[in-house]
């Protein structure tokens, strides 16, 4: 299946139904931008971001706006915000498999692993 993320509101038991995400593809400090997307009503994406056959050995990067998902949903934030932007870093070593990021995510912590 290649690569897949979503997230789950933790503050409101809910998917982060149109969050907005970015995808990266990195090299050290340097980073491309692959796509720009926005969560479904499962807090998900409509297609993998990848598949195997495009999925490639290397390092990526997956930054989800945190801030604007919650300030969309009349959440009151502090200024400056806790958390803006959640930025997570991974390595996909093995194409022949399934990498799935996602994010559990509130205004004040956010979990992440390597899911199935």
């Amino acid at each position: 299946m290649g690569l897949s993320t979503h997230v789950l509101d933790t503050m409101h038991g809910a998917p982060a139904v149109g969050m907005s995400v970015a995808l990266y593809v990195t090299d050290g400090e340097q980073a491309t931008l692959v796509k720009r997307f926005t969560l479904n009503a499962d807090g998900r994406t409509d297609a993998p971001l990848y598949d195997n056959h495009t999925l490639k050995v290397g390092t990526y990067r997956l930054v989800f706006d945190v801030a604007a998902y919650f300030k969309s949903r009349g959440v009151v934030l502090p200024q400056p915000n806790f958390l803006d932007r959640v930025a997570l870093d991974f390595g996909v070593a093995h194409t022949d498999q399934h990498y799935h990021v996602p994010l559990l995510v509130s205004p004040w912590a956010y979990s992440t692993y390597r899911g199935s």
